[in-house]
């Protein structure tokens, strides 16, 4: 709490009375969070992605996943996998 003497508090206790009139001078709680969060927020560095990075990133991962299938399912992949697995289990016999 702030350094408020007692008898300048409202009769809640939590709330600075206003100096004419006795009454609790009243700050609205959203506009007390908000500048909180602001003051975090212009402390802290950005971290993170903003939704259009999220977007961009989904599309290029996409295109890389497409490009991958591509290769993998080629007949040239497929037939040297293929020859590989055969060659492996011929060691085992």
């Amino acid at each position: 709490m702030s350094s408020t003497p007692a008898s300048a508090l409202d009769p809640a206790g939590d709330q600075p009375a206003a100096p004419s009139t006795g009454t609790p001078v009243r700050r609205g709680r959203a506009r007390d969070a908000l500048s909180r969060r602001l003051a975090v927020l212009q402390e802290e560095p950005e971290a993170g992605m903003s939704t259009a990075e999220y977007a961009v990133g989904t599309v290029a991962a996409c295109a890389f996943a497409a490009v991958l299938y591509r290769v993998v399912t080629g007949d040239s992949v497929v037939d040297g996998l293929t020859d590989l697995v055969d060659r492996a289990l011929a060691t085992l016999a």
